[in-house]
């Protein structure tokens, strides 16, 4: 009787040892991605612009490691405004390719090209006219002969110590998979804004759809003081409304200045008790930075890391309507 692998008793391997393995299958699968690079070629480019010209669905279409990928390629598709969809091989044969229009595209994953499963597919999509992709490590297999376009998958050797697991091989689909989803967004003008679209949910959609005035403090939240006021007034907004800042106005209510705990903390070293009764205006920071209230919050956290600060004065024209911290942008998972 075979004893099965969790069996049999542990091989005794060095850690020096383990861990060169496990950097031997990285490196493995790294130059097979730089051989399929180097020899990409005008395929590659007719599939990306038959997938962008296709006014149906791409049709994904794999089985076993190789559906597991395809799952992943339409996934990546869609989430970049691409409608995709995964249809399983043997499902597709068994009544799922009802769902399969003449305006569609299809892309089948083998790797050798010749899994019956994926070929069956083969007959409707030309008797319907929908257009087909090949992926296959195998050029000249059934599934690459009956292909419209066919991308090169062919690897010298899986990754893995036997040489046997699909590792290389599926490591490159993927990598394929993605190159024509970078190609296609690039085709269809995608833009960030569109990109939110199709992620409403979270941080993805937050980062990318929050505006400052959802998460700004307005009102009576808003740390604010006239500059001819003392700075224990200062101080007063600063520990009561919780920003650690006080926005400094002049007599027309335009913002004119910042004052921080920061900048309290050295006046106090500088100058002692006495400080407190000094004008705002003699030390606080002018020309704060700020935002208007319709930009989107992941701009508003991009000028606080620029600048190494975490507040920042919100304002229509000049006049402030609002406070925004860097522990807002958090909360909101935005950060």
């Amino acid at each position: 009787m075979v004893s099965l692998p969790n069996e049999r008793e542990a091989r005794r391997i060095s850690d020096g040892d383990l861990l060169e393995i496990g950097r031997g299958v990285i490196r493995a699968e790294a130059e097979e991605l730089g051989r399929a690079a180097d020899r990409l070629g005008p395929e590659i480019v007719k599939a990306a612009r038959l997938v962008q010209s296709c006014v149906g669905r791409l049709v994904v279409s794999g089985l076993g490691k190789s559906g597991l990928i395809g799952r992943k390629i339409a996934a990546t598709l869609a989430s970049l405004g691409t409608p995709a969809f995964f249809l399983h091989a043997t499902e597709g044969s068994h009544g799922d390719l009802g769902m399969v229009r003449r305006e569609d595209v299809g892309l089948f994953i083998s790797h050798s090209g010749e899994t019956r499963e994926v070929l069956e597919l083969l007959p409707f999509f030309r008797r319907i006219g929908a257009p087909v992709i090949a992926m296959t490590g195998n050029l000249n297999s059934r599934l690459a002969r009956n292909a419209d376009v066919v991308l090169d998958a062919g690897i010298r050797r899986e990754a893995d110590p036997l040489g046997l697991a699909p590792t290389s091989s599926t490591t490159l689909q993927l990598a394929l998979g993605d190159a024509l989803s970078g190609m296609v967004t690039e085709l269809r003008g995608l833009c960030p804004e569109d990109f939110a679209l199709f992620h409403p949910g979270g941080s993805l959609g937050k980062k990318l759809l929050l505006k400052v005035e959802e998460l700004m403090g307005t009102g009576e939240r808003i740390p604010i003081v006239q500059d001819d006021a003392a700075v224990k007034r200062a101080l007063f907004e600063i520990t009561s409304k919780g920003y650690g800042t006080a926005l400094v106005v002049g007599q027309t209510g335009s913002l004119v200045g910042i004052f921080t705990d920061g900048d309290l903390r050295r006046l106090l070293e500088d100058r002692g008790p006495e400080g407190l009764e000094l004008p705002v205006s003699d030390v606080m920071t002018r020309r704060p930075k700020t935002i208007d209230r319709e930009k989107l919050a992941a701009e508003a956290l991009a000028l606080m890391e620029h600048h190494e600060i975490s507040v920042l004065a919100v304002v229509e024209g000049e006049i402030p309507v609002g406070i925004i911290h860097l522990h807002d942008l958090l909360k909101a998972g935005v950060a």
